[in-house]
Order: structure tokens, then sequence, then C-alpha cells
């Protein structure tokens, strides 16, 4: 695997190629990401690089400790990699990485629905409208009566709807600009 930066989406614009034709981009806000700890095989069992963006004014104790005489950041992440031997804590990277037109995987995660009904969340069928019905959006029977006189584990019922890592492979990186904003 390779190097990563951490970046916060700002939003979506579109950007227009030579030929003419219109895509739309994402922006991504990218900061500097600093190299907080190397991790190796001998002691840790595996390589990556952890970077860290963001200022942070709380952290805890552990975090404290372990960015002693870095800049306190507020998100940290890891990236396995073959070897790390290119890399020194305290480093800075930045969007200079990439050059306009790479390839790149982004994972980010989705911005949620919030709390959602079970024909929403569940693609539940609703009851009948009409002919006297109560039973227009409710979710029905949740289980047996007095035996087992529980509601079985992973009944699908209404919640928190969606709020999960959404990968994306092979995005085109197509331009940044100088203040860190980078378009991909």
């Amino acid at each position: 695997m390779s190097i990563g930066l951490i970046g916060r989406k700002v939003g979506m614009t579109q950007v227009f190629q030579a030929d003419g034709t219109m895509i739309p981009v994402s922006v991504v806000a990218v900061g500097p990401n600093t190299v907080t700890r190397l991790r190796t095989p001998e002691r840790d069992g595996y390589t990556a690089v952890q970077l860290g963006i963001e200022p942070s004014k709380k952290l805890t104790k552990p975090e404290a400790g372990q960015l002693k005489e870095l800049p306190k950041v507020a998100v940290i992440r890891e990236f396995r990699l073959e070897d790390v031997s290119a890399y020194a804590i305290g480093q800075t990277l930045d969007v200079n990485l990439f050059a306009a037109g790479d390839l790149i995987h982004v994972t980010g995660t989705s911005k949620g629905k919030g709390f959602a009904g079970n024909i929403k969340r569940n693609n539940f069928h609703r009851g009948p409208k009409t002919h006297g019905s109560d039973h227009h959006r409710a979710p029905g029977s949740i289980g047996p009566g007095t035996t087992p006189g529980r509601v079985y584990r992973g009944m699908r019922m209404a919640g928190h709807m969606v709020t999960s890592a959404s990968p994306s492979r092979s995005s085109k990186s197509c331009a940044w600009t100088p203040t860190g904003t980078s378009s991909s």
C-alpha cells in the first residue's frame, strides 16, 4: 500500500476539461499532515505510518504523552506500508505527494440520515391507508408474547440510519490550490 493523506470534504464543484466536457469533483481540504508515529514489525507486529491533522485543544493523557514534542492533533489515522524508512516522526506531508491526474483511493464517512422509521430504514411495507386502519407506517409485531417474553436480538426496527465508511476506488486527482484545498 502507499501513503495517504487525511482531509475533510468541503463540498462539490465542477471542472471543465480541455475538450469542454464538465466533470463533477469533490473539494477536499487537506492541511499539513504530521507523522505522529512509525509502526515497526519489531515493536508493533506490523508496518505503518500514523498521521495526524487538525489542531486540538483537549487531549487524553495517553495522546498527550504520545504527542509530547509534536503538534497537538485531533484526528489520527494509520496507513499501512511495506517500508517506513522514508518517513520520520514530526515530518509534514502535504498535497504535493500527488500530481494532477493521479489515481487515488478515497475513504470517507457518509453524512448519515438521522433517525429513520422502518419503511425507510428496512424497506418494510406500509399498512392499508383506508377502511379504518390505524396501521399506516407502524412496524407491526416485534415478536411472540409471554414466551419468550422479550424481543429477539437483531430485530429490525426504527433507529439511526447510516453513518458508515464508504470507500471510493480509483478517483482521479484533478488539481489543487496552494492554500491546501484539493479537488479529487
